[in-house]
């Protein structure tokens, strides 16, 4: 049976990057910014609006105060940043 993949734990680190752990164990930084397509991610074109993102515990991902969230294989599927957050 495979499980469902969710994100455990959510950090921002500047600009549209977030460090993101996984419940399969894995853990990357990545940019969301090609993913910010369409009206209801237009407000997290702002650096200071997307900051706000939260993990969401029930639907295990990332979500913001309008609604937009991600599904957790879209953000899995974006390019690791080179350089770790700290």
């Amino acid at each position: 049976m495979n499980e469902i993949l969710r994100i455990t734990s959510v950090t921002w680190v500047g600009g549209h990057r977030l460090s993101l752990r996984f419940s399969d164990g894995t853990s990357k930084v990545v940019d969301v910014w090609p993913l910010l397509n369409g009206p209801v991610f237009e407000p997290l074109r702002e650096e200071a609006y997307f900051s706000r993102g939260t993990l969401d515990p029930v639907c295990g991902t990332v979500v913001w105060p309008n609604g937009a969230d991600f599904a957790p294989e879209a953000l899995k599927s974006l390019a690791a940043e080179t350089a770790s957050a700290t």
